[in-house]
């Protein structure tokens, strides 16, 4: 048995400044000693301390060329405004985002490879210094170069720029490493060349002072610019080079001189942080102040260190040259090395390793937990128990004695009912007693027929002194542990002690009951009765990795490929699988600290918080590179969570109230239009028509894991669509308006801001409204014109078609008309014979020209559609004349014309009264047996008809046709009928019509006809 003294070391290394903690006391005491004195007292002390010193290593993560970096051999660091940490190195530039590097080159518009420093000024402007000379800036994601620039092409002077200053004026300084500065006014390029050889500019460091003053502080002297030229100023300010100087915002200087750093500040000195002469020789970078702990970071040949003004002093990356020292906003420290870039964690997210170099008997840790006293118990793959006192950090190893059964320790528990911890490896178990007192007794586990055995997990009861083996053979339980520590397999009682088939893993309750997995799935044995769980469900007959209880007795499994089950009252209440964020569905260990579940997956460490209201898992993904596939066990206390690694034993602070969660911020980094690369500041964009591919590159910043998961859409009302991907190509884009929006969220967070870009894709000529509207004018009119031409076609056809009826009606109607009424003819003809033979000429003189005079209009016009009212009515009186002859006294008749009617102007349908009147006659007069009368009354209706009434006193229409004994219907007035329905057809406007009977007898017949 080993026993060794040690002492925490909170980095990688601690050098001879700070060892310990007596160390540093004893420094203070010695103060009084010149430096080299104490120096030697330093080195005399360390010679005095113990040998074998016991270490705790900060992990620092290491991303190389591997990683996706530019090259190994890094130069500078510079952290944007967006949070992008950018990578100067000899093989270009590298933009991180804590997930992916994106790499440039020459191709993209540096003007050389080799980058050694970086600015950012207030605009936005990442400036780029090449080992060339040449200057170069990158702005809305473009690159800016003497090609493409001409300010950059007249700043080109083939000489390194060692500083770079944009001053209250807006003028560019530029100090160099040969007698040259260059400061550009906005309007012309001035060079100043020191003519003293003893004096020369020789990589100076341009600085601007609260007073506006601009002062070079080169390798030989130290000159202020009066207006016109530098002249040289007496000084105490003395930079050892251009590297150990830096202007800060309030315009004071910091830098480094042989004495340590200082502050230059309203002209005055004040020295902030000595610093030992070694250090100061050793410097090979830039340093960095951080004001708010009052320490500084030296870059240095030999690694990092950090020095507070109490002396105290911290290295890191021990033997690796370091170039520059940098602190992010997130507070992560960054170094850029000849071996690629490290990163230190913000205090609170560090991890910290314990293993052999640090004074651990074995780098692989295969099991852990810890006793009463607050030591860890680390079984190792040595056949040795190491035991750690996490209060004083002595470290005691304890030998077992079969090394080829004990190799390898897999599992430890403790028993702190009789104060013991029991051990296991493949192939044997022991148990420590009395751990209090010493490691001396140790008892092992015996097989009555010394048969082999082979162990797969034990369980320890908390209720009595029973002890479960999960055995290749089976499940095996020792009722009483602390009497007889030893079973015998010759005599196992079936499903009493013993329960076949191969088992993986034996777990007692809080009550006492004893649950087991083997090649069925889960059972348990509780009160002597055996409960086959997986008979009840499927998910029960996978294998078990492990099992926990929460304090409401829900029971945890961890499944090897099915993620984590939930088990209480005999039902599975929750799976919790990757899809609910566990880095890998195969479980190994679970470990359950104040309610809260630890899971360990062959991915990683997860924690899953409250459970079972809201259970969220997180992932600690930022020790992924020690918290993979190679963690065999875990044990958490109340403030630190270590793990059994087969690198050794890894720690952290998990419930520090400090660690803050930011959302993850996503930045659209590149937008590229038809191979076009575009400003990535603007945030709306018209474009014109064309094949519409638009590639979107975007990133989210987020240090502290690269499980990073994005989501986007081109439209606000539109679904989100998850990607992995942080390149997004658009390709045959419709023409319209779109919003591209994109935002990231980590694994243990959620959504982040929106990065949102709006563009609109111009419409074809012939999408455009304006086209449109004309294409639909034109089509209306068209298609107005083609149906005003088939509707003119077809109304000339039917036209054509009523005119010819019409004609054919007319021809009918001229044909009866010609023919006359024969017994018109008869008795007209009878009574010129009468009047010729009673002697008297002169009436049938009379009658005979007035039916000479009838005949000769009738033919007149019957010919004719229309004809005037005047020629109407002459022959109107000629028919009239001709009746009333007939009849005498009988027939009376009378014509009424309203004085504003121009009789020779106004036009009707010719033969249009005529059937009428003879209708009224002959069925209203004639079957009358006393006088009767008809009434001819024509008046303007208004302004667009003429409305001619034939009202005769007759028996009445209706009347007439009750007594009518045959079916006869009057050609004329039928022929007048229908002539008058297509003239309405034909005309413009139609003819009214309307025959009815008056009161008791007597009939009216009313004709509306539209005035020509």
């Amino acid at each position: 048995m080993k026993k060794l003294n040690f002492l925490s070391k909170p980095a990688v290394t601690i050098n001879f400044l700070s060892t310990t903690l007596k160390t540093h006391q004893m420094i203070k005491k010695m103060q009084i000693f010149h430096h080299y004195q104490f120096i030697c007292a330093l080195l005399f002390l360390l010679f005095l301390l113990p040998a074998d010193l016991f270490s705790q290593t900060t992990y620092l993560p290491h991303y190389t060329s591997k990683n996706g970096l530019a090259s190994n051999n890094c130069y500078y660091i510079l952290q944007d405004k967006k949070g992008f940490i950018w990578i100067a190195t000899d093989n270009g530039l590298s933009r991180f985002d804590g997930t992916n590097f994106q790499n440039f080159t020459i191709e993209d518009g540096l003007p050389d490879t080799q980058i050694l420093q970086m600015k950012e000024d207030n605009s936005g402007r990442i400036w780029f210094f090449a080992l060339n000379g040449q200057l170069s800036y990158l702005k809305d994601g473009k690159f800016y170069n003497k090609d493409n620039n001409q300010l950059l092409k007249k700043l080109n002077f083939n000489t390194v720029i060692t500083s770079f200053l944009i001053d209250k004026s807006g003028r560019i300084w530029l100090g160099t490493n040969s007698n040259l500065i260059v400061c550009w006014d906005g309007k012309m390029i001035k060079k100043y060349v020191s003519p003293n050889l003893e004096d020369k500019f020789i990589n100076a460091y341009i600085h601007e002072d609260e007073q506006g003053n601009i002062l070079a502080y080169s390798d030989l002297s130290v000159q202020q610019f009066n207006g016109k030229t530098f002249s040289i100023v007496k000084s105490a300010v003395r930079p050892i080079s251009y590297m150990t100087a830096t202007s800060l915002p309030n315009q004071s200087l910091l830098y480094l001189d042989q004495k340590g750093l200082k502050e230059y500040k309203s002209g005055k000195i004040n020295d902030l942080i000595p610093i030992p002469q070694n250090l100061i020789k050793n410097m090979s970078g830039y340093f960095y102040y951080d004001k708010v702990l009052k320490e500084v970071w030296l870059a240095n040949a030999n690694g990092a260190f950090a020095l507070n003004k109490s002396g105290k002093t911290v290295q890191y990356l021990q033997d690796i040259s370091v170039n520059q020292v940098m602190k992010d906003s997130n507070q992560n420290m960054w170094f850029a090395t000849s071996t690629g870039i490290y990163m230190l964690p913000n205090i609170n997210n560090r991890l910290s390793i314990i293993d052999a170099e640090s004074g651990l008997s074995s780098n692989v840790i295969k099991s852990i937990t810890k006793d009463g006293k607050n030591r860890l118990w680390l079984g190792t793959d040595d056949a040795v128990i190491d035991i750690l006192n996490i209060h004083n950090y002595q470290l005691l190893e304890v030998g077992l004695d079969d090394f080829k059964k004990y190799k390898t320790i897999k599992q430890l528990a403790f028993d702190p009912k009789n104060e013991s911890i029991y051990f296991a490896s493949d192939y044997g178990m022991g148990v420590f007693k009395d751990i209090y007192k010493n490691t001396d007794n140790v008892s092992y586990l015996k097989e009555a027929n010394n048969s082999m055995f082979v162990i797969k997990h034990f369980s320890l009861s908390g209720n009595n002194n029973h002890l479960a083996l999960a055995l290749s053979s089976g499940v095996v339980f020792l009722s009483d542990k602390m009497k007889k520590f030893e079973f015998n397999s010759l005599k196992y009682r079936e499903k009493e002690d013993f329960f076949k088939d191969r088992s993986y893993h034996v777990f007692y309750d809080k009550n006492g009951n004893l649950w087991f997995s083997n090649i069925n799935g889960l059972s348990e044995f509780s009160n002597g009765r055996l409960i086959k769980h997986y008979e009840k469900e499927n998910l029960l007959t996978k294998r078990i990795n492990d099992i926990q209880q929460l304090a409401d007795g829900t029971l945890i499994l961890a499944t090897d490929g099915y993620g984590l089950i939930f088990y209480r009252d005999s039902k599975i209440t929750r799976q919790i699988t990757q899809q609910d964020g566990l880095t890998n569905n195969v479980c190994t260990k679970l470990f359950i600290k104040n309610n809260e579940i630890w899971v360990l997956t062959n991915k990683g460490v997860n924690k899953i918080i409250n459970y079972p209201k809201t259970p969220s898992v997180t992932n600690f993904d930022y020790g992924k590179d020690l918290l993979s596939d190679d963690i065999n066990s875990l044990f958490i206390d109340d403030s630190t969570a270590y793990f059994a690694t087969n690198k050794g034993l890894i720690l952290f602070k998990y419930n520090n109230k400090n660690i803050t969660k930011n959302l993850p911020k996503v930045y659209v980094t590149s937008i590229i239009k038809d191979n076009e690369r575009l400003p990535i500041n603007q945030g709306n964009f018209n474009f014109e028509t064309g094949t519409n591919t638009i590639l979107f590159t975007f990133s989210a910043v987020d240090f502290t894991t690269s499980d990073i998961t994005y989501r986007y859409r081109l439209n606000e009302t539109a679904a989100w669509v998850e990607t992995r991907t942080r390149r997004l190509d658009f390709s045959s884009l419709q023409s319209g308006d779109y919003v591209f929006e994109v935002c990231a969220k980590n694994q243990n967070g959620n959504w982040g801001p929106s990065a949102k870009i709006s563009f609109t894709i111009k419409k074809y000529f012939w999408q455009s409204l304006w086209f449109l509207s004309i294409l639909i004018l034109l089509v209306a009119y068209i298609f107005y014109k083609v149906a005003v031409y088939i509707t003119r076609k077809q109304k000339d056809k039917e036209q054509a078609q009523l005119l010819l009826k019409n004609k054919v009606l007319m021809l009918e109607q001229q044909a009866l008309q010609a023919m006359m009424n024969p017994h018109f003819v008869f008795n007209v003809m009878n009574s010129i014979q009468h009047y010729i033979n009673t002697q008297n000429t002169a009436s049938a003189n009379k009658v005979l020209t007035g039916f000479a005079r009838l005949i000769r209009k009738n033919l007149e016009i019957c010919t004719k559609s229309y004809i005037s009212l005047d020629e109407e009515l002459e022959y109107l009186n000629l028919y009239l004349k001709l009746e009333k002859n007939r009849f005498g006294d009988k027939l009376q008749y009378t014509i009424s014309i309203d004085d504003e009617i121009d009789q020779e102007d106004t036009f009707i349908p010719s033969m249009l009264l005529q059937p009428y009147v003879e209708n009224a006659i002959w069925h209203g007069i004639m079957p009358k047996e006393t006088q009767g009368l008809i009434q001819i009354n024509i008046k303007l209706l208004d302004a667009a008809y003429l409305n001619i009434e034939i009202i005769d006193d007759g028996i009445g229409i209706e009347n007439s046709l009750k007594n009518k004994k045959d079916d006869h219907i009057s050609k004329g007035m039928q022929l007048t009928r229908e002539r008058l329905n297509l003239l309405g057809q034909i005309e413009a406007k139609p003819i009214h019509l309307k025959v009815s009977q008056n009161a008791i007898n007597g009939t009216t017949v009313s004709i509306s006809v539209p005035l020509k």
